[in-house]
């Protein structure tokens, strides 16, 4: 994909749509006059800093505040028995049988994992707090921790949580189902009958033991708070790095009892989020307790390294996966079982995340007739897991992109042939999965032969087999990924648990001067809304792109949002604002035909102009009309002035984008280090609004998704201490390890949306780790390595082929 960026002043409204606009929100962000939440500075101002469990599970005695107390500058310290609120922090998605265990604000008699809040202090500086809250003194009585998803089930598991009846405490025989202390939930989907008649028959069958490690988010921002609350009107302010400030709004009005009208939520700009800025933490309430507490306004700021013991982490899932084929290497049944951490408590949509986020995608671009996916959620002494950029998608994918490049082993055929046979078929659409989601469109094979091109394949796989006869290790690894995305509809939603609806709104307002403010229920942290909204705008109203303001992130500005996740801006935000700004021309073509004295049927409209049929010279611009629509002085009979109009849409389905990602690596055996040689990219995510934004995101989302495969991976000792809790102990990729990227697309319009867009911003992390972990595997062939676990670190790829060596008694192993 190449896509030279187009300077505002370049483009004409005929060509605003699909062109690579210079992002608006960079010169701010780059001279350094953004403000974030960190930046804001009030009149009296204090700050708050929390008090932490040090260890991953404890009991907790006494605590002795006194020090932190009489310290010059502390204006309030807090334990939980202080806080005089109704509310625990809230779980917003309700599986059946759920368990869910009671979260307050700060820990009472036990402290579940690393990092739990125990107390607060207020103080006038921002160090200063931190130094009183290191002086109270709390009397720990350790417990005995579990950090394994699947342990956590064991029956002789340290208990976290506990919830069933004792069957001794019964009076009767009836048998009560004992629910271990911390399983969460246990959920399945898919037909397990069926799916175990096809292994029964099948002619051949791939099993794999797979962990997708528990990952970091790392947004440039740390979580930030800022609270102010005026008594004479009890209104509430919070300024927050939010990633859906009108739900974080409602959350917080149950948890501390304030009316939902009397709390204004303002998200500043928002340094990246992925995931970790979505969920409803205990700290933006305790901020917001505080300044009402206090009467001050009050600030908090997360350090790096406790937005490492405390943020949503995500992933965290122990798998066993098979697949099943015929004779000719037909896939007939998949079968997957998968152990997933939910960490010490339930965050805001983790029920969701490894279940109808997860199991519903496991068909991938494949026709697989039969499906049956076993999720059991537990709890551990770690941190809450919830959505993290792809958000149970990348986990499905990878399960299915191990098993589709072991079927292709074992079947001994070409990878790429054995993935095109497998495909649905472009007549095939819609799409009916045995896993509840209907594919809306696709076409397959074009993505997957585009990516071959792009790294001659022919040509790499002679190219291979002569470096092997030198001793050098190629290695060409695929992810023909797919993504659901723009979740919908609410009634569906609700109907899976969902404690919210799924759409999103839009109000286009064209001013009296003919300029337009658009604004949008979304909120957005680096994905250039303010950019791409303002092409679908000027190209629904043929109102220069200069002449359109995007107004986000405001729960006073905006009549009522869902925010951004789940790549779901262009698919339901876009949409919205494109059905407000149709509304708006349909109003307006009203006011034409009346104004111009024609019928409403004779009045054309084109590139921002109305115009008689057949009478060209009689025309007004939508400007022209909007100021008429202020004035109201010659109105159409019975409507109401202006020109403004607002929707609420809600998709009839969710979107797919899917795609072909090739990695292309040289493994060297006896050092275990990896060094990438190409990286192709094919997405299709449907017409793009800016190719240039596009670009960025798919680039964006390979590089997490190579830092998933390759350095990644939060570890916890046994005792639940986070052994990763710096970046000095947690790899984040630099630019040096990114591979250079060629990127290019097809185009297959989605029909449940009038922009025919998919999603975007999750794509390169949902495709690149499988791509990278099959490019390995296939280099290690010689060697008789099948899989390794992520992150293939160099000591991680070394050990497995000296395991294959030893294992085969020497055997195997090439020139090594």
């Amino acid at each position: 994909m190449s896509s030279e960026t187009i300077e505002s002043d370049e483009i004409d409204i005929e060509s605003v749509l699909g062109s690579s606009v210079e992002r608006r929100e960079d010169p701010s962000l780059i001279t350094g006059e953004a403000e974030y939440t960190d930046d804001i500075q009030r009149p009296d101002m204090a700050h708050m800093a929390v008090l932490r469990s040090q260890y991953g599970h404890a009991e907790i005695g006494d605590i002795d505040t006194s020090e932190a107390e009489e310290m010059d500058g502390v204006i309030g310290v807090y334990t939980a028995a202080d806080l005089d609120v109704p509310g625990e922090v809230p779980t917003g998605w309700l599986l059946p049988d759920l368990n869910t265990p009671s979260h307050q604000l700060l820990a009472t008699d036990r402290a579940r994992y690393q990092g739990d809040g125990i107390a607060v202090v207020v103080a006038e500086e921002r160090y200063l707090a931190q130094d009183a809250a290191d002086a109270i003194d709390v009397d720990y009585n350790r417990l005995d921790a579990v950090t394994d998803p699947k342990e956590a089930v064991a029956e002789d598991a340290p208990a976290l949580h506990e919830w069933s009846e004792d069957p001794t405490d019964t009076e009767d025989d009836e048998e009560i189902e004992v629910v271990p202390p911390n399983q969460a939930f246990d959920w399945e989907i898919g037909n397990a009958d069926e799916t175990d008649e096809a292994f029964e028959n099948a002619a051949h069958t791939v099993e794999v033991d797979l962990e997708n490690q528990r990952l970091i988010p790392n947004p440039m921002e740390p979580r930030a708070t800022m609270a102010e609350y005026e008594p004479g009107t009890e209104e509430l302010e919070i300024r927050m790095t939010s990633q859906n400030p009108h739900l974080h709004r409602q959350l917080m009005a149950g948890v501390l009892d304030v009316p939902e009208h009397k709390i204004h939520v303002v998200a500043p700009d928002v340094g990246g989020g992925f995931g970790n800025k979505i969920a409803h933490y205990p700290d933006e309430a305790l901020v917001s307790w505080c300044a009402k507490e206090t009467g001050r306004p009050v600030k908090w700021t997360a350090t790096r390294s406790e937005s490492y013991l405390t943020g949503t982490h995500g992933r965290d899932h122990v798998t066993n996966a098979e697949l099943a084929m015929d004779e000719e290497g037909t896939i007939t049944g998949m079968r997957v079982e998968t152990y997933a951490s939910m960490g010490a408590y339930l965050s805001t949509f983790a029920p969701a995340i490894p279940t109808y986020l997860y199991g519903t995608l496991l068909s991938g671009q494949y026709d697989i007739p039969a499906i049956h996916c076993h999720v059991i959620g537990t709890f551990t002494n770690s941190a809450p897991t919830d959505a993290y950029r792809g958000a149970g998608r990348p986990e499905a994918l990878y399960v299915v992109e191990r098993l589709a490049t072991l079927g292709a082993r074992e079947m001994d055929m070409d990878p790429a042939e054995f993935r095109r046979q497998n495909f649905i078929p472009e007549d095939g659409f819609p799409h009916q999965t045995p896993v509840a989601v209907s594919y809306d469109s696709g076409d397959y094979e074009p993505a997957l032969d585009k990516a071959l091109d792009m790294v001659d394949y022919d040509d790499l796989r002679d190219r291979q087999e002569e470096l092997r006869d030198e001793g050098r290790y190629l290695g060409i690894g695929f992810s023909s990924y797919i993504e659901a995305c723009g979740l919908a509809p609410s009634e569906l939603a609700g109907q899976l648990g969902a404690q919210a609806g799924l759409w999103e709104s839009g109000l286009v307002r064209i001013h009296p001067s003919g300029t337009v403010t658009a604004f949008c229920g979304t909120s957005g942290h680096g994905q250039g809304h303010e950019t791409t909204y303002a092409q679908i705008v000027s190209d629904e109203l043929g109102i220069p792109y200069d002449d359109i303001e995007i107004v986000e992130g405001d729960t006073d500005e905006i009549p009522q949002g869902m925010g951004t996740y789940g790549s779901r801006s262009a698919a339901v935000g876009g949409s919205a604002l494109a059905t407000s700004s149709q509304k708006v021309v349909e109003k307006a073509k009203k006011i034409a035909a009346h104004l111009m004295e024609a019928g409403e049927e004779d009045i054309e409209f084109e590139n921002g102009e109305f115009s008689v049929a057949g009478a060209p010279e009689r025309s007004m611009s939508i400007q022209e009309i909007a100021q008429q629509a202020y004035l109201a002085h010659d109105m159409p009979k019975g409507m109401e002035p202006g020109l403004e109009e607002t929707s609420f849409y809600d998709p009839d389905n969710f979107v797919f984008p899917f795609g072909t990602h090739v990695a292309v690596v040289e493994v060297d055996p006896e050092t275990g280090e990896i060094e990438f040689k190409n990286y192709a990219a094919v997405d299709d995510v449907g017409p793009q609004i800016n190719p240039k934004i596009v670009e960025g995101q798919v680039h964006g989302g390979v590089a997490q998704g190579v830092g998933q495969a390759l350095y990644e991976g939060a570890e916890y000792d046994d005792n639940g201490n986070l052994m990763t809790g710096s970046m000095q102990d947690y790899t984040v990729p630099k630019a040096e390890h990114i591979p250079e990227m060629e990127t290019d697309s097809t185009v297959t319009p989605s029909p449940h949306n009038p922009l025919g867009v998919k999603g975007v911003g999750e794509a390169g992390t949902i495709a690149a780790p499988q791509a990278v972990v099959n490019a390995v595997t296939d280099a290690l062939q010689p060697f008789g390595v099948d899989h390794i676990d992520m992150p293939l670190s160099s000591e991680a790829v070394w050990q497995a082929v000296n395991d294959s060596a030893t294992a085969d008694g020497g055997e195997n192993g090439g020139d090594n």
